[in-house]
């Protein structure tokens, strides 16, 4: 059945599908403020553009990865990027310490500062700043394209990083200068947990015959895209690419790699493909 509504979204045109998405969120945003069904550090439902039914589920099951598989300590420097409104945030302010930092950086304004507003009064150990980056639907007039950007911290600045989502909608140039960037603020020995939608002989397999959610067939500038139309809606890599990738900018693929679902395989752990990286 998602299957058949994903595709039937491809037909609505982009206006009228941000109208019937803010009128429907905004009919339970009202609710649940009347109700008292959301707690402050929740944001309005309308405002949530990844995992809007599940933001609270998704960023605790996101922080027993940090914990579990990266080994994430309490005391720890974090690195979120993507941030959004806080989806990884939130969950993580129950666990870092005070002697622990977190930075959050995302290009889109209106989430950062809703954080800022929302997490940081509350924790002075929650940071957010805005990255001028140019996007076609979520930051039209950005400064800097993603190839070039620099990420505004120091060399050898954070113990952990980790990025949600992120590198499934973006294209080699500017995934590879992330990765890069990623692998410069680490300090020796840090870990990063980032997830992909990955492509070796199970996935193409499953995908070939028709299992997957996404019909990643659409090649374009060294990847994979399900979207022709729209190629940064969802884009896959070769699993090989990104293991040379890894070892380019000095990050050693911590094994296993966690598979996800995302291509309808029967074990998995997340939706998405984790891997788990460790500077050397």
């Amino acid at each position: 059945m998602k299957r058949y509504t994903v595709a039937f979204k491809k037909y609505i045109p982009s206006p009228l599908k941000l109208i019937l998405r803010n009128m429907y969120y905004g009919s339970i945003d009202i609710a649940e403020s009347m109700l008292g069904l959301r707690d402050v550090l929740t944001p309005p439902r309308r405002k949530i553009f990844v995992g809007e039914d599940d933001f609270k589920k998704n960023g605790e099951e996101f922080l027993q990865y940090f914990i579990e598989l990266g080994e994430l300590k309490s005391d720890k420097r974090v690195l979120d990027v993507g941030s959004g409104f806080g989806r990884m945030a939130v969950p993580l302010t129950n666990y870092l310490s005070t002697r622990g930092e977190y930075w959050g950086i995302d290009i889109v304004r209106d989430g950062i500062n809703w954080c800022q507003r929302h997490i940081t009064p509350k924790f002075s150990n929650f940071h957010f700043q805005f990255s001028d980056i140019y996007n076609g639907r979520y930051n039209q007039h950005g400064k800097y394209r993603a190839h070039e950007y620099k990420f505004p911290f120091e060399s050898e600045n954070f113990d952990f990083v980790f990025l949600a989502s992120v590198f499934t909608h973006m294209f080699p140039i500017d995934l590879e200068n992330y990765l890069s960037e990623i692998s410069r603020v680490l300090r020796r020995n840090g870990k990063c947990l980032i997830t992909f939608f990955l492509l070796n002989f199970e996935s193409r397999n499953l995908i070939s015959a028709g299992a997957s959610t996404l019909d990643f067939k659409y090649g374009i500038d060294g990847c994979l895209t399900a979207d022709n139309h729209k190629p940064e809606s969802a884009i896959a890599y070769d699993e090989v690419f990104m293991r040379k990738l890894y070892e380019k900018y000095g990050l050693k693929i911590i094994e296993p790699i966690r598979f996800g679902s995302w291509c309808g395989r029967n074990g998995f752990l997340s939706y998405q493909d984790i891997i788990l990286g460790v500077k050397r």
